[in-house]
């Protein structure tokens, strides 16, 4: 305020007209820090990563693949469908095929008080739904293998690296492909 003129602000900026509104990014371009001013460095955050899992295994989740998890819905039966394709489900307009890997991967039946979630990648045309054990966490601190552990071999090719965290692997799972080969396998 103006001890003079009570009711008039003094600009901290002498070029800057009284009342006159700045784009953000000019205001931002005009700071200057003060001269004994200790600037910090920047620290980069570690971005982690969502893992899921089915049975015994660890996948993570593709960056930038959306995703979401769900209570089991409505799964429509298909006559013919071999017993990992559990059906289709109807989200939002789209219908979504629904696979339990655990029998595509020989990994065993649920116990019959498991209550599993089915999680589904991507939307519209290209969505596809799974079952898996529990909701997906994130995950940080994970350490590179230098080579891949056995799996089973539905997954070779779809699985390009894998990661450890707390003595639990973590596999780089590529859903798009794995789907693709497997409906083609089905279809053959």
């Amino acid at each position: 305020m103006d001890e003079t003129n009570p009711g008039t602000e003094q600009s901290l900026h002498p070029d800057i007209v009284q009342g006159e509104w700045m784009l953000p990014a000019a205001a931002l371009d005009r700071f200057e820090p003060p001269a004994d001013m200790v600037i910090a460095a920047t620290v980069e955050k570690e971005v982690g990563r969502y893992g899921f899992r089915i049975g015994t295994l660890g996948f993570l989740i593709t960056p930038g693949v959306g995703s979401e998890v769900m209570q089991i819905p409505t799964i429509w039966t298909l006559p013919g469908a071999p017993p990992w394709l559990l059906g289709l489900i109807n989200l939002r307009g789209s219908l979504v095929p629904v696979y339990e890997l655990r029998q595509v991967m020989g990994l065993g039946q649920r116990a019959a008080g498991e209550k599993p979630l089915v999680m589904v990648f991507d939307q519209g045309e290209k969505a596809v739904g799974i079952l898996i054990d529990d909701f997906p966490q994130l995950l940080t601190g994970l350490r590179s293998l230098p080579t891949l552990p056995h799996l089973p071999s539905v997954l070779n090719g779809n699985v390009r690296a894998g990661h450890v965290k707390d003595g639990m692997i973590w596999l780089e799972f590529h859903h798009a492909s794995f789907f693709g080969e497997l409906i083609r396998a089905e279809a053959a």
